[in-house]
């Protein structure tokens, strides 16, 4: 009776390849139990405690089943979906999960952006439907498929290569380009920072049980060096202070200055400023040249989101938050206080921090306050800035914000960039310079 879930969807499959699909799931299910990984189905322990109950999603959302992860090493937002934290089909609307994901990814998806897709955990209780798979490709329209740069496949089984053979015919070769299989954990290492992400302890257990399998068959793990002290002129990974230090008691590290002078010189008027990704290559090679104090003319790389993903990956990369982890929590309960009086909050809060962090940031958001009036060519308005620089600005000091955070925390980093002449006129440093 379960094998019909998975026939006459209207999907045009090889014959045999829906019934073949449900087996090799049930034999991705048997050899689980063999292994005494699982036994039974349980619903996963996962709940949202940052919630609100009030959220448009709620039931779907308190899974954990989308979350997103930080980014990757361009720069890109990383979503992620574990099926380990799916409940049985009866207790989860796949409808409103298809609805929740479309919702979630609707804050991205302007900017460029990638998704890892953790297969561990699909079983027969709680996987959905072709019709619903073929539903969900094609509600992903261009909208969606054009800014997502890669879709990381996580464990894949035999279940998922027939599951392709069924869509190929709906998948366009573009888009397929995108798709990256993983057979382990550690190859999720080259492409993204892996120590942001969420990972389901399930899936992490999984991952140890397949290597156990194949022991004495893979490579030996790589170890790795232990980090090198920093270099007199490094910018990227060491602390605001350092820096200082290290630059003559400049209060502004020297990367911000020239990235910031030279797009408010050639990018102010660049429509999709700062959403845009760069070659992981060319910004490891900008990045070398800072720590190792060697000019760098942007001129040369005829790419104005280069010095935008620089300056991105410089607040991304410090060893601690520019707003700093203190301000966390004060920030997540900005949504709790009055409209009227949350500009007043955001003052308090950017008051209290430690001169030299107040300093770097009133000169960071005096320019994405600069961008932001020239969004009628850029499009990016004090919100869209907001989504791509409030993560940069403040994260928690463990793990990763989860989805729900990101609503204070990017409605926090709007209202800087809005009401900068409000938050930040009545306070000022000596030395501090605008840009």
């Amino acid at each position: 009776m379960v094998q019909s879930r998975w026939l006459g969807t209207g999907v045009k499959a090889p014959s045999g390849a829906a019934a073949r699909a449900f087996e090799e799931l049930q034999k991705d299910e048997a050899e689980d139990a063999q292994s005494g990984q699982e036994k039974t189905f349980m619903s996963p322990p996962f709940e949202d405690t940052e919630l609100n109950i009030n959220h448009p999603y709620y039931d779907v959302a308190r899974h954990g089943i989308i979350q997103l992860a930080g980014d990757d090493n361009s720069g890109r937002k990383v979503i992620t979906f574990s099926c380990c934290r799916m409940p049985p089909s009866h207790q989860l609307n796949h409808t409103r999960l298809l609805e929740y994901l479309k919702y979630t990814l609707d804050q991205y998806v302007e900017n460029d952006y990638m998704v890892v897709y953790f297969h561990y955990g699909l079983k027969s209780l709680n996987k959905p439907s072709l019709k619903w798979l073929q539903t969900a490709y094609k509600e992903f329209d261009r909208k969606y498929k054009k800014n997502l740069k890669a879709l990381y496949v996580v464990h894949p089984t035999n279940f998922i290569k027939i599951l392709w053979n069924i869509f190929k015919p709906l998948i366009s070769h573009k888009f397929g380009k995108k798709i990256t299989y993983l057979n382990y954990l550690s190859d999720l290492r080259e492409h993204l920072k892996y120590d942001q992400l969420n990972i389901p302890q399930e899936v992490i257990q999984h991952d140890e049980n397949l290597r156990a399998k194949q022991k004495g068959k893979l490579p030996p793990v790589v170890k790795i060096p232990p980090p090198r002290p920093p270099l007199p002129t490094q910018q990227f990974g060491v602390s605001l202070q350092y820096i200082k230090d290290k630059s003559k008691g400049e209060l502004i590290p020297p990367v911000m200055k020239e990235t910031v002078s030279y797009l408010k010189r050639k990018g102010l008027q660049v429509e999709g400023l700062f959403r845009r990704s760069a070659s992981v290559q060319t910004i490891k090679d900008v990045q070398k040249l800072y720590n190792q104090g060697k000019s760098v003319n942007f001129d040369d790389y005829h790419d104005i989101h280069i010095p935008a993903v620089i300056l991105k990956t410089f607040l991304r990369e410090l060893p601690q938050p520019l707003l700093t982890f203190e301000c966390y929590d004060p920030i997540l309960g900005i949504t709790s206080v009055e409209s009227s009086l949350r500009v007043t909050r955001c003052k308090q809060i950017v008051h209290g921090l430690p001169e030299h962090n107040y300093v770097v940031l009133k000169y960071l958001i005096c320019f994405l306050h600069m961008v932001s009036q020239e969004s009628i060519y850029n499009r990016m308005t004090a919100s869209s800035l907001a989504c791509v620089f409030g993560l940069n600005l403040i994260w928690p000091s463990k793990g990763t914000a989860s989805l729900s955070a990101l609503v204070p925390l990017n409605l926090f980093t709007e209202l800087l960039i809005d009401f900068y002449m409000n938050i930040f006129n009545s306070r000022t440093v000596p030395g501090e310079i605008l840009p």
